[in-house]
Formats: structure tokens, C-alpha cells, sequence
């Protein structure tokens, strides 16, 4: 019997607590909404006009919209210029192979001159060996580039006696062979434009070289590759020193005018006889 007064008299304290609470927050409500509903018909506020937004912020979304629309056109029609710089030579673009001994003995007689372009199978040098003289003859048509013997030298089976650049005609165009970090050969695209600056040109005089990229090689090349193809193990080793590099093949642009017959930038390329 005591427990059961102590339950109903809990029920009886709190209830008029809990509709008192509640009776108040609804009457509030019911006023708030009465004030805002008074404000929306007021008769003075109908007539007044509505702004919308205010000058600054007119001005404010035209630069906006301005500045979307141009960026809109950049990312379709724009372009991030992209320097790189790398060392190369200057070839035939057949390339060049080393001509080496297939005998050994001594020269006796140099039958070409540095320079000179020469047929298949013409003869460059004499060695006298056991069983007689013998004549070492180039390979491949193409031009002497570097010649390694000398009248009197000893040469072993298998020494390089030649370096021949491989050219089919006297007139062949000229292609530059750039050798590109391996790292940042796929930032290299075909038709890119390329300046060379020509060791044996002076900067400052002839400008540098016009030309586009014709090629990029696929994969990186080692320093035997690359020498076996300039025909040159120093070469090789020069290229290749900070890793192997991709190949990277460069047209020269033609243009009447230069000795060369290849387009500079400076003026004065065009106009001198003695341009390259």
C-alpha cells in the first residue's frame, strides 16, 4: 500500500509542470507568427520597391562571370609553354657505324681523307700482314668522319680503324639527334618546336637552328647503343652520363637564302655569305 501511494503521487506532481512547459512554448510560436504575418501584409511595405542586390554586387558577379568564361576558354584553347634542354649532334639521320680492322698488322699506306665521302667498299687502308698486303675497305657508303690509323700504326683483329657517317647522297638534309633524360622524354611531343644552338656557330651571330621533332624514341638507350650508332664510344659514354636517354629526332627547317640552306633566327645568318 505505501509503495503504491508513492507512484501515484509522482504522476500527479509532474503533469501540470509538463502542460504548463508546453502551453507556453506553442503561445510563443503562435506570436512569432502572427508578428510575421502582420509584416508581410502591412500595406506600407507593398508599395516599397524590391532590391534585389546592390550595385557592388551587380559589379561584383559581372567580374565573376568575366573571369569563368575566360578561364572556360583557356582550358579548351590554352597552352603551357614546356623548356627543355638537351645535348645532341648533328647527322644524316642514317647514323654511323665503326669501321674496324679485320686483319692485324701494320699500315702502310691511307687511302682517304677525313671528310671525304666515300663509296661501299672503297678502299681505305693498306696493312702489310704474314701473308702480304691487305686492303681494309668501308662498309657502307657515307662520309669519313674520324679516321683512327695512321701510317705506322699496329693494328689488332677487330680495332677500330674509322668512324663513317652513313650517307646516301651528298645532298642528304642534316637531322638532329637529341639525347633527352629518361625522365622527361614524355614531355617531348612529336611537331614540337625546337631552337639548336650550333657549337660551331656562334650564338650571337647566326641565333640557333629552326626546327620541329620528327621522332621520340620509345625506349632509353644505352651508351653502347648510342655509340654504336654515332659510330663513337666516346659519344656514347658523353650522352649517357647521367643515365640512359631517350633518342629524340629533330628536322632542321629549310630556307633559301643560307649557305646551309637551313633557317636561323638572327638576320645576319641570312644575310652573310659566310653563314653556315
Amino acid at each position: 500500500m505505501p509503495r503504491a501511494c508513492l507512484v501515484r503521487g509522482t504522476r500527479r506532481s509532474t503533469a501540470p509542470f509538463w502542460i504548463t512547459f508546453f502551453a507556453v512554448e506553442v503561445k510563443t510560436l503562435v506570436q512569432f507568427r502572427q508578428q510575421a504575418l502582420s509584416k508581410a501584409q502591412s500595406a506600407e511595405d507593398i508599395d516599397l520597391p524590391v532590391r534585389y542586390a546592390r550595385p557592388q554586387g551587380w559589379l561584383a558577379l559581372a567580374v565573376t562571370v568575366v573571369v569563368m568564361a575566360g578561364a572556360a576558354v583557356w582550358a579548351v584553347t590554352g597552352t603551357v609553354s614546356n623548356t627543355l634542354d638537351a645535348t645532341g649532334i648533328l647527322t644524316h639521320g642514317q647514323g654511323s657505324y665503326v669501321l674496324q680492322s679485320p686483319i692485324a698488322g701494320q699500315v702502310t699506306s691511307v687511302l682517304a681523307q677525313e671528310g671525304s665521302t666515300l663509296p661501299a667498299g672503297a678502299p681505305l687502308l693498306k696493312v702489310r700482314t704474314t701473308r702480304g698486303t691487305t686492303v681494309v675497305r668501308t662498309i657502307a657508303a657515307g662520309r669519313l668522319t674520324t679516321l683512327s690509323a695512321s701510317i705506322g700504326s699496329v693494328l689488332n683483329t677487330g680495332a677500330n680503324v674509322a668512324s663513317v657517317e652513313r650517307v646516301r647522297h651528298s645532298d642528304d638534309p642534316l637531322v638532329a639527334t637529341l639525347y633527352v633524360p629518361a625522365n622527361r622524354a614524355a614531355s617531348v611531343r612529336v611537331g614540337a618546336s625546337v631552337d639548336l644552338s650550333v657549337q660551331s656557330a656562334p650564338t650571337q651571330t647566326y641565333g640557333v637552328l629552326r626546327g620541329e621533332v620528327r621522332a621520340v624514341g620509345r625506349t632509353a638507350q644505352s651508351s653502347q647503343q648510342i655509340g654504336s650508332y654515332l659510330g663513337s664510344e666516346q659519344l656514347g659514354e658523353e650522352f649517357s652520363k647521367h643515365g640512359p636517354p631517350v633518342a629524340v629526332q629533330v628536322r632542321l627547317d629549310r630556307e633559301r637564302g643560307t649557305r646551309s640552306g637551313y633557317r636561323w633566327s638572327s638576320p645576319r645568318a641570312r644575310r652573310s655569305p659566310s653563314a653556315p
